[in-house]
C-alpha cells in the first residue's frame, strides 16, 4: 500500500454528491481514411479486451480501519472494463450541443469508490464520423500535467500507425518511492529525514504565508489576498447537476496580442476571461463592486516527474472585473499576476509543498466544514492553462481534432475556466453548476468578443 500526501488526500475529504472530485479530458477524433465501418466497434473491442494496467489505471483506494482518515493505494488485481469502458452515440448527426449535453451528464456522476477511480466514454455519432472519447479520473491520482502525458503517450505523430492501445496499458503514471518499502531501519530514518527537511521550511513557509494573508511587518501590500474577494453568484453552494462549454483560438492570434501588450500569454487569457465575466454578470446584475479574484494553480512537478498524485501550487490574481477600459484591466491584471508569480518562485522547491498545504488548507477546511459557499469565498474563479502538445496527433490513425478540459467544482466554486494548447490552438473547457450558471454557454461566446474588444484596443 501507499498512503496519500496530504494534498492528494483533501480531494477525498471533500468528496461528496454534489462535489465530486474528479476531472477529465474530452478528444474529438476523425477516423483514419479509408476506415472500416466497424472501426469504432474494433476500438472498444480491443480496449475491453486488453487487461494489462499500470498505475494510476490499476489503483483503488485500501479498504484499511483507518482508510478515511489516513486514506492509502492499493493494486486492484481484477479491473471490470466492462464497468469502467463505456460505449454511446448521439443521434446522428451529433453536433457539439448535444456532445456538450451528454458530457455534462456523465460529468455530474461521481466515481465509485470502491473501484479503481477512472471512467472512459467513447462516442460517436458526431457530424462527419467524428467520435469523443471521454475520460474521468479522480483528481487524488492525477493533476492536468501527468494528464497531458498520459495522453501524449497513448497517441502517435504518425497517422500511418493503426495500432489500437488503451491508455491503461501504455505510459502509466508511476507511484512515488516513499518511505513504506524496504528494511524497517531504512524506513525509519528515511522517515525521519523527511521530517528534518520538512521541518526546516517552516521559518521560510512562516514568512510567506505571512506576506500573502497580510500579516505583520513581512505584509505585501501588492498580493491579493485569499478570502478578501468579494461574495458573487459564482460562490454559493453547488448542486450535483454540470454544465460544459467550450471555446478555441489560434494561439498565433493570442500570441501576437500579447507581444503588443507587452504582457504573457497567460494574462491575455485571464483578460478575456475577466471581460467575459465582467459582462456575463452586469448583463443580470450580479457584478461586484469590487474586483472578481481569480485562483490560478501551478504546476510545481518537476521535469521528468511522472508519478501518481498531484504536484500543483496556487497564485491568487485579480481580475479587474471593477475596470471598463481593457487595456487597464489587463495592466491591472499583469501587475498582480507578476507580483504573485514572484512571491511563488521566492521559495525554495523544498518548501513547495508545505506552503500549498498552508496556502491552501483554510479552504479545503471550509469544505471539510460545511463552511464552503456560506462565507466569503477565498477566491471567485479558478482559472488554469495547462501546455499540451504541439504537433497533431492521431490514436489508431484517427486524427485528434480537439481537446478540452473539465475539472471540479465544489462549494464556493460554481465555476472553473481550463485551456490546454494544443497543435496551434487554445482550447477552453467551461465546467460550471448548472442550477447556479443555468446560460454558462453564453461566458464562452463572451470570452471571444472579450478577445476582439482587445484586439481593437491595442489596434
Amino acid at each position: 500500500m501507499k498512503r496519500l500526501k496530504p494534498l492528494d488526500a483533501a480531494w477525498l475529504y471533500v468528496e461528496s454528491g454534489n462535489t465530486p472530485m474528479h476531472v477529465a479530458g474530452l478528444q474529438i477524433l476523425s477516423p483514419p481514411k479509408n476506415a472500416k465501418a466497424s472501426f469504432l466497434r474494433d476500438v472498444v473491442e480491443r480496449f475491453k479486451a486488453d487487461s494489462t494496467f499500470v498505475p494510476p489505471w490499476n489503483l483503488r483506494l485500501a479498504d484499511t480501519p483507518l482508510g478515511g482518515l489516513l486514506p492509502a493505494w492499493e493494486i486492484e488485481k481484477n479491473v471490470d472494463l466492462d464497468y469502467h469502458v463505456r460505449h454511446s452515440a448521439l443521434p446522428a448527426p451529433g453536433g457539439e450541443r448535444e456532445l456538450g449535453m451528454l458530457v455534462s451528464r456523465l460529468h455530474s456522476h461521481p466515481l465509485d469508490l470502491k473501484r479503481p477511480l477512472w471512467e472512459c466514454h467513447l462516442i460517436e455519432g458526431l457530424e462527419g464520423g467524428r467520435f469523443a472519447l471521454y475520460t474521468k479520473m479522480h483528481h487524488a491520482l492525477m493533476d492536468g500535467m501527468a494528464g497531458m502525458r498520459m495522453i501524449q503517450r497513448a497517441m502517435s505523430e504518425s497517422p500511418r500507425n493503426r495500432t489500437i492501445v488503451p491508455p491503461w496499458s501504455l505510459g502509466g503514471l508511476r507511484q512515488r518511492e516513499e518511505a513504506q518499502s524496504g528494511p524497517l531501519a531504512q524506513r525509519i530514518a528515511a522517515l525521519v529525514q523527511t521530517a528534518r527537511e520538512q521541518a526546516e521550511t517552516l521559518p521560510e513557509v512562516g514568512r510567506a504565508m505571512a506576506q500573502v494573508w497580510g500579516r505583520g511587518k513581512d505584509a505585501d501590500p501588492e498580493l491579493v489576498r485569499p478570502f478578501n474577494a468579494p461574495k458573487s453568484v459564482l460562490n454559493g453552494r453547488v448542486t450535483a447537476p454540470r454544465r460544459f462549454a467550450t471555446q478555441h483560438y489560434e494561439l498565433s492570434r493570442l500570441r501576437a496580442l500579447a507581444k503588443k501588450a507587452k504582457v504573457t500569454l497567460n494574462d491575455i487569457v485571464l483578460a478575456i476571461c475577466a471581460g467575459a465575466l465582467r459582462r456575463f454578470l452586469d448583463e443580470s446584475g450580479e457584478l461586484p463592486a469590487e474586483p472578481l479574484t481569480a485562483g490560478l494553480p501551478v504546476s510545481i512537478r518537476p521535469q521528468g516527474d511522472d508519478s501518481v498524485g498531484t504536484a500543483i501550487s496556487f497564485i491568487l490574481a485579480n481580475l479587474a472585473t471593477d475596470v471598463a477600459d481593457p487595456r487597464e484591466r489587463l495592466e491591472k491584471i499583469r501587475v498582480s499576476t507578476v507580483r504573485a508569480k514572484e512571491h511563488l518562485q521566492g521559495l525554495r522547491k523544498t518548501s513547495l509543498n508545505n506552503y500549498t498545504s498552508a496556502f491552501m488548507g483554510p479552504f479545503i477546511l471550509s469544505l471539510m466544514t460545511g463552511l464552503g459557499g456560506r462565507g466569503r469565498p477565498m477566491f471567485n474563479v479558478t482559472i488554469s492553462n495547462v501546455p499540451g502538445p504541439g504537433k497533431p496527433l492521431y490514436f489508431a490513425g484517427a486524427r485528434l481534432e480537439a481537446m478540452y478540459p473539465i475539472s471540479l467544482l465544489s462549494h464556493g466554486q460554481a465555476l472553473n475556466i481550463t485551456c490546454v494548447s494544443y497543435a496551434g490552438t487554445l482550447n477552453f473547457g467551461y465546467t460550471g453548476c448548472r442550477d447556479t450558471l443555468p446560460h454558462m454557454q453564453r461566458l464562452a461566446v463572451y470570452t471571444g468578443e472579450a478577445l476582439e474588444e482587445l484586439e481593437q484596443a491595442y489596434a
